[in-house]
């Protein structure tokens, strides 16, 4: 690791959370004028956020996983992902429709939670597809809705982008590692994942469209946790990471306080 080269973040690379790009037709689902005409996902993000049952979904599987130790999962985590999400297929070309579906499913991602950590990405699916139909989506958008929520965790044959939307959930879900998710206020009783996460002070995830590559620049004080303890505990994530992005046809790098290392 420490024969790496140093990083030189492009300028024409900026982060996901910030910037525009050009929507170009998305090749991994039906064009505007197969999805019957349509350009826009048919229920949007704002309508999704302001449902009383998803906000009691999102705050329930926050608080039922805090009660079993995990880090923080709720309005802040869902609302960054979202966000991401809709910014990965922005910056790399994808049409409104599946941007929009993009920042949806990550505002869904974990609401299976509220049942159980075990195979949450399963019951998420199958609660998106319960809310989006209430909310009157088309069929179309809340079927790439499930295959997104479905496949954003690595728990047995899951994890593996099935296609754009699938994607962009799986590389801002993954790309959320800060210690602002860190619950437990006693660093003497960090479990590993605490203190990894609580060892980030930045994340961000920048998209180059021209040299079609993802990085993930991360600062980890190394007081708190080496580096090689971050690879240790989030290996899967960023071979799940490195597959969303080659499925999008980027290639997928990490670079941790200035140095790239994969």
């Amino acid at each position: 690791m420490q024969q790496s080269t140093e990083i030189s973040v492009p300028t024409t690379a900026r982060p996901v959370a910030t910037g525009q790009i050009q929507a170009d037709a998305d090749p991994f689902l039906p064009s505007p004028d197969e999805a019957n005409g349509r350009s826009r996902a048919s229920v949007t993000l704002s309508a999704v956020k302001a449902d009383p049952e998803v906000q009691a979904l999102i705050r329930n599987a926050n608080r039922n996983l805090g009660a079993i130790g995990y880090t923080e999962h709720g309005f802040r985590h869902v609302g960054l992902v979202a966000n991401i999400a809709r910014n990965v297929l922005k910056r790399a070309g994808f049409d409104p429709r599946q941007q929009e579906l993009a920042a949806i499913s990550g505002y869904l991602h974990d609401v299976g939670n509220v049942v159980s950590r075990l195979d949450h990405a399963r019951t998420g699916a199958l609660l998106a597809h319960q809310i989006l139909t209430r909310l009157g989506a088309d069929p179309e958008d809340i079927a790439v809705v499930m295959g997104a929520i479905g496949s954003h965790e690595d728990e047995g044959h899951m994890g593996d982008p099935v296609h754009a939307v699938s994607a962009a959930l799986i590389l801002a879900d993954k790309s959320d590692v800060h210690r602002s998710r860190v619950r437990n206020p006693e660093q003497t009783a960090f479990d590993q994942h605490d203190r990894v996460n609580y060892a980030a002070t930045s994340s961000r995830l920048y998209v180059d469209a021209e040299r079609k590559s993802i990085t993930l620049v991360l600062q980890i004080d190394t007081s708190i946790a080496p580096v090689m303890h971050y690879f240790e505990i989030f290996l899967p994530r960023m071979l799940m990471s490195r597959r969303a992005a080659e499925a999008l046809g980027y290639a997928f790098h990490i670079a941790i306080n200035g140095v790239e290392v994969l």
